[in-house]
């Protein structure tokens, strides 16, 4: 289930979100839609989707007319699962990294999955290969299709509330790198010529680090248009449309 909500800024809006859903903030994926700072006669707005992670939905909570969610769309209902059902850490981690390695070799490729990193809510996964390049893609989109791949696998194993996170060849820290470069330059260019600029499609990693960019820049604000994984990200001159 997915729902969007506002607030002066992200963490109001975050914490908005957990109220109204009656959840704590580790069970639910934010996605930033629209950032605008405030100024001496604006307040500020932060407009985030969200979408819950567990498979039980939220409990009903009173809402407040000037902070409305908003049902954006919903996935059918699936039994809750219990503590009998989730695998085990270590066989969970090993059947998965054998399902990432086994979905490349289909692809007609070799390569080596570990574990890159480990935290509460991420798992990180780490693919070495002689033809790391081809699995990375384009603007990483064969990496991102992996990568949900290996999401929807850790779900099926009762790991619906753990987010996989797959790399290779450091490709998502070169490439947040690369976003942020590129934002501080857009909003120079905008500044400048106070016309909006409409960024490449991005998946909602890279657009939330646009956002988070640019969010301090008084004169900036950044909303994200279109439908799908993939958005664009309008930099537009506060004050003009």
């Amino acid at each position: 289930m997915e729902y969007e909500f506002e607030g002066r800024t992200e963490e109001e809006a975050i914490e908005i979100a957990a109220r109204e859903l009656g959840v704590a903030r580790d069970e639910f994926d934010v996605e930033i839609m629209e950032s605008q700072r405030g100024g001496f006669l604006k307040k500020g707005k932060t407009r985030i989707r969200v979408q819950v992670r567990s498979s039980v939905p939220p409990s009903p909570v009173p809402r407040r007319r000037t902070e409305k969610p908003v049902a954006v769309g919903a996935a059918p209902e699936r039994r809750p699962r219990t503590s009998t059902d989730a695998v085990v850490a270590g066989e969970f981690e090993e059947k998965l990294l054998a399902f990432v390695r086994i979905t490349v070799e289909k692809m007609g490729y070799s390569c080596k999955a570990s574990i890159l990193f480990r935290e509460e809510l991420k798992l990180g996964i780490r693919l070495e290969s002689e033809s790391a390049a081809i699995l990375i893609g384009k603007k990483g989109k064969n990496l991102d299709a992996l990568q949900l791949l290996a999401n929807v696998y850790a779900g099926r194993l009762g790991r619906e509330d753990l987010r996989i996170i797959l790399d290779s060849e450091n490709y998502r820290i070169r490439r947040e790198e690369a976003i942020v470069k590129m934002a501080y330059e857009v909003a120079e260019r905008v500044r400048s010529t106070r016309n909006s600029v409409l960024l490449e499609p991005m998946n909602p990693f890279e657009r939330r680090i646009v956002h988070t960019t640019l969010n301090d820049i008084v004169d900036i604000e950044t909303k994200s248009e279109g439908e799908g994984l993939y958005k664009q990200v309008r930099v537009t001159f506060r004050g003009h449309r």
